[in-house]
């Protein structure tokens, strides 16, 4: 043939190709042949650490291979501060309501500063008595004017009543003799028509009345100090106010005498209730004299009142 390998060649490379296959063979039947020996720089070879236990397969992450995102800042988690309640606020309790107002006011009079005037005796200045008092009389002004006087007789007999101007009389409450002394002397010419002189009230046995006309008592007696100044009148309340009889002591200046058809009237303004809390008058211990209690003051005005009302009077002055 022309060209390329001559046939005994040919068959001497198919020889050669199945030798080497044969060797090679031969070579996984006898085990693993010896590498050739080759010169290098040999690198130094750790020894074998103990086994390691597998551990398991970590999780693949597959977000690994996505671009990692920016991640947004996270807030700061802040704790809500625990806001503690207020204190509680200590009141003071409320002040007791006030008391209610009196009735009534009781003045206390001694018995050595005043004297009872019915039927005390009445002497002359040498001591001698000679009558006993029976009546006092009064103008429209309250004031004294006269005393009536019962004159003895002869054994009762020939008695008979004396009307003596009030500034003739002396009066001597704690005496343990007659407590009036009558001077004749010192009765003025002109004493019987300085007594006839206005409108006159006999005041024994005279019906004390309220203002609106309700009878509130009768006058029994008149208790005069040592000034000659009366300073109560003993009133019989009987059948007022209850079945019982009993009898009060009331100031002189809670009197009002008024005219009603050319006659004197006493007042007291005494309602039951205020007669009911007034002590009884006893002639052996201290008199407790009574007067009707004054009306209670009226409320002080609330701050935003009274500023109204200033409002409304500056306006009312504005618009004049």
């Amino acid at each position: 043939m022309s060209g390329g390998f001559s046939r005994p060649a040919w068959r001497l490379l198919i020889l050669a190709v199945f030798a080497l296959f044969a060797l090679s063979g031969c070579s996984l039947l006898w085990g693993p042949q010896q590498a050739p020996i080759v010169e290098a720089t040999v690198m130094p070879v750790e020894p074998a650490s103990a086994p390691v236990a597998a551990s398991a397969p970590e999780p693949v992450e597959t977000e690994a291979a996505e671009p990692e995102q920016s991640k947004k800042p996270k807030k700061p988690v802040v704790k809500p501060h625990k806001v503690e309640p207020p204190p509680p606020v200590v009141t003071a309790p409320p002040p007791p309501p006030p008391p209610p107002p009196p009735l009534i006011v009781l003045r206390t009079i001694e018995r050595k500063e005043a004297h009872a005037l019915l039927d005390s005796e009445v002497q002359k200045p040498d001591g001698k008595v000679v009558g006993r008092a029976v009546d006092l009389i009064a103008d429209a002004g309250g004031k004294p004017r006269e005393m009536v006087v019962n004159l003895q007789g002869f054994l009762g007999v020939g008695d008979r009543k004396v009307n003596f101007p009030w500034s003739a009389f002396r009066f001597t409450p704690a005496a343990k003799t007659a407590p009036i002394t009558l001077n004749a002397a010192a009765i003025p010419a002109n004493a019987a028509k300085t007594a006839a002189a206005g409108v006159q009230l006999p005041l024994i046995d005279a019906t004390v009345e309220r203002s609106n006309g309700a009878k509130v008592g009768r006058v029994i007696d008149v208790l005069i100090d040592a000034n000659a100044q009366p300073q109560a009148v003993v009133l019989d309340v009987n059948g007022m106010v209850s079945t019982e009889r009993r009898t009060i002591a009331a100031n002189w200046s809670a009197l009002r005498f008024v005219t009603k058809d050319k006659e004197l009237h006493p007042l007291i303004d005494l309602s039951d209730a205020q007669i009911n809390a007034t002590p009884p008058y006893a002639s052996d211990k201290p008199i407790r004299a009574v007067s009707p209690a004054p009306p209670p003051a009226p409320a002080p005005a609330s701050a935003p009142a009274a500023a109204a009302t200033s409002t409304a009077v500056s306006n009312a002055r504005a618009a004049r």
